[in-house]
């Protein structure tokens, strides 16, 4: 495997990154260049690289049913779903819920849990099968822009088997993961029992495309994780900057700090009450000396939903935008080297115009968060809408880097969008990449943001205080692969800003992205079809994460 290293140009970034992070250290470490001479930058000597960013699900909601790929098992399910415990450290007998259409499922509800408030239930202590009770066709969608906390009961809503929302917070989040015991995500959600639902995987589009006659063949990560605790928002940052933005007017403009009870919990919730005192806010807990203090994660870091700054915007708390001198991004890195890229986003331009969609989510969006990329700025142009990503991978004028995300209606969050509308936008956009002039060269990256609040039975590595959180689906595919297989490796959504980091000689941002594996070894499950690969089956690019043996399926046409 080749490495080279880093210009001079990359090694001041280098140095700049450990500047810009005060109480953190980052080594000052060669940033590896992975290529060939004669060929593209990326692994497996791939030249364009394009990751689609989908929403809220957990590897076991989502893949957990996925099975085998060749000869190679998913970490799926197979275990029994951990059992899940009350706040005083007692298993459930029954699963509340309260989402309107699991509260009476056309079954009869036979279980009782009079020690936990469940009088009737037809859910017990396991994980269960949301198809089963809601279909995908099922009227339970709400319009856009309509809320509804608990779903919307069938034959009230529009088509698309929707569940309701369940949450996704920082704070909330370590409390469900107790430590890696997999066991306390019923009891720190407002959602309950839906904690524990799960997809038939089989019958995702998604799942049905790959599995086609004519599909590429694909990758599947089984050990992916979310970046950093929570939801969205932090995670979309961890995306692009591998770190927590930092609310620099100390709340002026609406956002508050986070008060925890002896528990690490910040608010009630119907099987939760807190010990004391409690604010569920958007910034990290204070310090007790009143630093902010990166290695711990507190003081006035955001890691809640706040907006941005700049417009397109919503209402409620947001924080000051963020300085690209002191806290770059990876935009930042690939346009001073030269490298092509944009951000783009389903309904941006009605956004920008004045006119967003009901459904369009501006935390979503983060580059807009930082001041090179408000509007007006020089970094402005990088920002666009989705429908010209879909007209350059038709004429084959993809940029190098390219990051999709899809309009809320489309990106499958659970609430506000169907899980099956969503994998059904999903294949339309890999049928596109797939089919353009550039696909042979181009990678393509799937992931989710964050679990949307569903459980997971595989605990996440400790690499620091912000995370990796729950394990949530990935996939790397291309026209180019000759194989389709398993990567076990571990890898967190940092691993993408690894891999374009080590391709194009980049400095990494935070000492998160400085140690994390980047995506080499699972591009070489897939192994370019003429034989020419820039990953090492036997190890990650940089040392690195390794948790399990990747091997290829052996086969060229089974999927």
């Amino acid at each position: 495997m080749n490495r080279r290293t880093p210009t001079a140009l990359g090694a001041l970034l280098l140095a700049g990154a450990a500047a810009a992070l005060p109480g953190t250290a980052v080594a000052a470490t060669a940033a590896h260049h992975h290529g060939h001479t004669s060929r593209g930058a990326l692994p497996g000597g791939y030249t364009n690289l394009v990751v689609i960013y989908e929403e809220n699900h957990s590897f076991d909601n989502l893949y957990g049913g996925w099975g085998k790929v060749g000869d190679d098992r998913v970490d799926g399910v197979q275990a029994p779903a951990v059992k899940q415990v009350a706040q005083d450290g007692t298993a459930y007998g029954c699963l509340l819920q309260d989402d309107v259409n699991l509260t009476t499922p056309p079954q009869p509800n036979t279980c009782q849990d009079a020690g936990h408030g469940v009088a009737a239930s037809n859910f017990t202590n396991r994980a269960f099968t949301i198809d089963t009770f809601i279909k995908p066709s099922d009227t339970t969608c709400a319009p856009e822009g309509v809320y509804a906390p608990n779903g919307l009961a069938k034959g009230s809503g529009l088509p698309g088997g929707c569940t309701r929302d369940q949450v996704h917070r920082f704070y909330q989040e370590q409390y469900q993961l107790d430590g890696g015991k997999q066991d306390r995500y019923v009891t720190g959600s407002d959602a309950v029992g839906l904690t524990m639902g799960r997809y038939d995987t089989k019958a995702l589009p998604i799942y049905q495309y790959l599995h086609s006659h004519d599909a590429p063949h694909y990758v599947l990560a089984d050990h992916f994780f979310q970046g950093a605790f929570g939801g969205s928002f932090l995670n979309h940052q961890f995306l692009i900057s591998a770190r927590a933005p930092l609310d620099t007017s100390a709340g002026a403009l609406g956002a508050k700090s986070s008060v925890l009870d002896s528990n690490g919990m910040v608010t009630k919730y119907p099987l939760y009450t807190p010990t004391g005192s409690v604010v569920d806010g958007q910034l990290t807990q204070k310090c007790a000396d009143g630093s902010n203090d990166a290695v711990k994660a507190c003081g006035d870091y955001a890691v809640n939903t706040v907006q941005p700054s700049s417009i397109p915007s919503g209402n409620g708390a947001k924080i000051p935008l963020i300085d690209d001198s002191k806290y770059p991004n990876i935009g930042d890195r690939l346009s001073a080297r030269g490298v092509s890229w944009n951000w783009y986003s389903g309904g941006w331009d009605d956004a920008v115009a004045g006119h967003p969609g009901g459904n369009f989510q501006y935390h979503h969006q983060p580059f807009n968060y930082f001041a090179n990329y408000a509007a007006g700025a020089p970094g402005r142009s990088h920002l666009q809408d989705e429908k010209n990503f879909i007209a350059s991978a038709k004429n084959g004028t993809l940029p190098q880097v390219s990051f999709v995300k899809p309009y809320g209606s489309e990106n499958e969050h659970p609430g506000y969008a169907s899980e099956h509308t969503g994998s059904d936008h999903l294949v339309d956009l890999l049928k596109t990449i797939t089919s353009g002039p550039q696909a042979d060269k181009t990678l393509v990256v799937v992931t989710y943001d964050e679990f949307g609040g569903s459980y997971d039975h595989v605990a996440p590595p400790k690499a620091d205080a912000w995370g990796p959180g729950t394990r949530i689906p990935a996939l790397v595919l291309s026209t180019g692969m000759n194989h389709s297989g398993v990567s076990h490796s571990s890898y967190d959504t940092t691993s993408i800003l690894a891999t374009i980091e080590h391709s194009w000689g980049l400095a990494p941002l935070s000492p998160r992205d400085a140690k994390v594996s980047d995506l080499a070894r699972a591009v070489a499950v897939g192994a370019r079809r003429d034989g020419d690969e820039n990953g090492d089956e036997n190890g990650d690019s940089n040392g690195g994460g390794h948790d399990g043996q990747d091997r290829a399926d052996g086969g060229s046409s089974q999927h």
